[in-house]
């Protein structure tokens, strides 16, 4: 089985690089907007507790089974402790299954970003990302605050992978079927 983790800022095509990648493999997406969706849908606003409680079931569920392997789409805040534990937990509970973990980091310039925040599928997947004013300033809001893109080498360092696991990718000008192609390829994924 496969664990990918797929992290980025806002809008750096993580869940569309997910889709694409799961169109070539076997892996299956799990992005984090289907489980913040059905929280919002059924809450009325964002519940953190509820959504990770979600994600908890669906990831040792998934683990127990003999499914090749799932990508994860997620925002991770470096200069937050509690995000680095959250990938280390679930990393362990992979690697405990005998699993494969990887890592990708997606970057692209925040006017790139902006713009990709406004995309047809972006928009039809994250019915919270709608009011794309209300959204953009929250894009804006959470990079003042936090982190969201590493710094050489501390992915490997924070989480003790080995290099050969983690692929930072700068896929600005590509596709998201060139960044599935060179994940695939890195990490030497099956095939549908």
């Amino acid at each position: 089985m496969k664990l990918l983790f797929i992290f980025g800022a806002h809008a750096a095509g993580k869940m569309t690089v997910g889709q694409a990648l799961s169109r070539i493999t076997p892996m299956k997406l799990f992005h984090n907007h289907m489980t913040i969706e059905p929280v919002i849908e059924l809450f009325g606003a964002y519940n953190g507790a509820v959504t990770e409680r979600l994600r908890q079931v669906v990831f040792e569920e998934f683990a127990k089974t003999d499914n090749y392997g799932i990508i994860f789409t997620f925002i991770w805040a470096f200069d937050v402790p509690y995000d680095t534990e959250y990938v280390r937990n679930l990393t362990r509970l992979y690697e405990d299954a005998g699993a494969q973990v990887d890592y990708v980091e997606l970057i692209a310039p925040q006017d790139v970003r902006l713009v990709r925040n406004r995309t047809e599928n972006r928009l039809k997947e994250k019915a919270s990302k709608r009011d794309v004013a209300l959204s953009e300033m929250r894009m804006l809001d959470a990079e003042e605050r936090y982190r969201c893109v590493s710094e050489p080498g501390e992915v490997c360092e924070k989480l003790g992978c080995a290099p050969e696991r983690y692929l930072r990718i700068d896929n600005t000008e590509l596709s998201p079927e060139t960044v599935a192609e060179l994940i695939a390829n890195h990490f030497g994924y099956n095939r549908k």
